[in-house]
């Protein structure tokens, strides 16, 4: 069995769904929990502090170790006081699970800036920021491991959801960089785009769904990729009922010459539409052109 004993882990959002289920599983397997949530609605409004303290409450009650957060991760204060009360209970941080969103959607023609940027803050800007608070005290302690949860409306897009689209494709970006920025130090970092039936979805998936695409079947690998054993890194995985797969971002061959016009691409567009062989860095991607 894989366990987290003497492991800390702050997870985001856990008052809920995903994060209450990956913050049950931990605390089950010896993980100690900072349990954040903001406790307001789905679209960001109001706040409590009921939601985060039952998730807590029931750990504890079930002999593990947790304390309830309900700092806010979309700013600084928020996030570094979300990490220091893992340093102040526990001493230590090793596991960041950013799980924290709202929703927000409408179509493009209709959503307000402020659904945009409002969407964008809890998901980009406090994964963002409660990794950043974390990341000293991973490097210095010589291991982490981050997990950010993306989606597959911003792996593909999705009607109605450009402001969640693009915060959740903008957590690949995000992910990937602390991998390699992290690789030194021990600090590893993966990202999820879960299917799950959560209050976030239950609007959105079949009723049908709901007995299949538990939030369960989405923290067994979140488990799996906050472990100390797992050492991928900078990695995104689909996962939902039960199938996990690695999605992966990759460039084709394409195509070169010396003399670019619009005509030229058009007559080789095949060429440049072709997938293999691909590479997967930029650094690939770089001597290819050259």
């Amino acid at each position: 069995m894989l366990r987290f004993d003497d492991r800390v882990a702050i997870i985001t959002g856990a008052g809920h769904g995903l994060g209450r289920s990956h913050a049950l599983l931990l605390a089950e397997r010896g993980a100690k929990v900072v349990v954040n949530d903001l406790g307001g609605s789905l679209d960001g409004s109001g706040a409590s502090t009921g939601p985060a303290a039952e998730v807590a409450e029931l750990i504890t009650k079930n002999g593990g170790q947790a304390i309830a957060s309900t700092d806010n991760v979309a700013t600084p204060e928020g996030a570094r006081a979300i990490v220091q009360s893992a340093l102040d209970a526990f001493g230590k941080v090793d596991i960041v699970i950013n799980n924290a969103g709202i929703l927000r959607d409408k179509s493009l023609a209709k959503m307000t800036v402020e659904d945009f940027d409002n969407v964008l803050a809890v998901h980009v800007r406090g994964s963002f920021l409660v990794s950043q608070a974390a990341y000293p005290h991973m490097k210095e302690a010589g291991y982490g491991r981050v997990v950010n949860t993306s989606s597959p409306a911003g792996l593909f897009g999705n009607f109605g959801q450009a402001n969640y689209s693009t915060a959740k494709m903008g957590l690949v970006g995000l992910t990937k960089t602390i991998g390699i920025e992290g690789a030194r130090s021990g600090i590893k970092a993966n990202a999820i785009a879960p299917i799950a039936w959560t209050r976030m979805t239950e609007s959105l998936l079949p009723a049908e769904f709901e007995a299949k695409f538990t939030p369960e079947r989405i923290s067994a690998l979140v488990a799996y990729l906050v472990h100390e054993s797992c050492e991928v890194s900078g990695e995104v995985f689909s996962v939902g009922a039960g199938r996990v797969a690695r999605v992966f971002v990759a460039e084709g061959p394409g195509w070169k010459t010396d003399d670019l016009t619009p005509e030229a691409i058009a007559d080789h567009w095949g060429e440049i539409m072709a997938e293999q062989p691909y590479v997967q860095s930029a650094m690939e991607s770089m001597q290819r052109m050259l």
